[in-house]
């Protein structure tokens, strides 16, 4: 197929590919109420994009809500589906009895043309093939479009911490109480920033020095994490200023819960002020240099694994490629020998390899 004339509006999902979101802001509201919402505002962009499918996408979405996935998770699901049905149409397809296997492969095609990274064109395939099993059990399609499914190879990159050094400059310019407290608390418990803005006073005891995530932000599994010496000390003077009649242990203005924007915001005018914008660093980057500075000081992986809330051992590994004191340790024990020259006897060569 020839897709070089071939337009697709919004190739690309940004939040306003969607209908606004209500202000987030504002305090949260139940789950059930995001879900129902996030699901008639997909439904209203396929409406309004006059894309074909809707009675099937619909019935997806629902049998998402009842799976009890989390709105973001049927946001992803819903843009996803809204980008490949706009391909489709704007292809010259009219059912979606009719796609094919190479439907799916000009689509990702058309994505990677478009310079979107491999992992967001991977998430897309897959969210995909979701709803293609799904369409599967409704005898909506063949099963033959997932007798060989294409997988996008993503590269396994080194997590971003933060150097030591940018961690002291970054610190000594948080003044105030709220900011130093939040970006401590993050990065000594490597809590992810949506975990933290949805953290209730309740849920921390300054005693027993820890806080309680009664569910994970991404796999929904509770765990405890533990506070360091100085993110309590910086914690307890922000509940000396703190409104103590707001549930959210970190609010803006009006006691009303930090959204993500809002501490992101924070975060980097201290890297600018620490003259650290330049480095690319985020927010997740304070939970890669926790992970990291504990693996650095003896902690195991089995140990890090239930910290972090990783449900699998080989996401934890990975912060072992960029902390391994007794590799590194062993390299330099090597190559001193070498510098020296005392290394003895000659190179021994097998004839009988290449």
């Amino acid at each position: 197929m020839n897709l070089e004339h071939v337009s697709v509006e919004n190739a690309e999902y940004h939040p306003e590919h969607l209908p606004p979101e209500p202000d987030k802001s504002t305090a949260s509201p139940p789950k059930e109420t995001r879900s129902s919402s996030e699901i008639a505002r997909i439904l209203r962009a396929l409406s309004d994009k006059g894309l074909f499918g809707q009675d099937y996408v619909r019935q997806y979405l629902h049998d998402l809500y009842c799976r009890n996935c989390r709105p973001n998770t049927i946001r992803g699901n819903g843009s996803a589906i809204i980008l490949f049905l706009s391909f489709l149409k704007a292809t010259g397809r009219k059912r979606l009895e009719t796609v094919t296997r190479e439907d799916v492969g000009a689509f990702i095609e058309h994505q990677q043309d478009r310079g979107l990274s491999p992992s967001t064109v991977s998430t897309r395939l897959r969210m995909l093939y979701a709803f293609f099993y799904f369409l599967i059990e409704c005898d909506v399609i063949h099963p033959d479009l997932l007798k060989r499914k294409m997988h996008i190879k993503v590269p396994d990159a080194l997590p971003r911490a933060i150097d030591p050094e940018d961690i002291r400059q970054l610190l000594a310019v948080i003044k105030e109480p709220r900011d130093r407290a939040m970006i401590l608390t993050l990065l000594r418990t490597g809590m992810r920033i949506g975990e933290l803005l949805n953290t209730k006073l309740k849920d921390m005891n300054l005693k027993d020095k820890c806080i309680e995530i009664f569910e994970a932000q991404k796999n929904r599994v509770g765990r405890v994490v533990y506070l360091s010496d100085d993110a309590c000390q910086a914690l307890k003077k922000w509940l000396k200023l703190k409104n103590l009649q707001t549930e959210a242990l970190f609010y803006g203005r009006g006691a009303r819960p930090l959204s993500y924007a809002a501490a992101w915001a924070v975060f980097r005018k201290y890297l600018d002020k620490a003259g650290l914008s330049h480095k690319g660093y985020t927010l997740h980057s304070l939970r890669h240099t926790c992970a990291s500075e504990l693996l650095n000081a003896g902690m195991h992986l089995e140990c890090l694994q239930p910290l972090l809330g990783h449900q699998s051992i080989e996401m934890t590994r990975r912060y072992a490629r960029l902390t391994d004191n007794t590799r590194r340790e062993q390299y330099y024990k090597a190559m001193a020998v070498i510098e020296r020259g005392d290394m003895n006897g000659y190179y021994r060569f097998d004839p009988q390899l290449p």
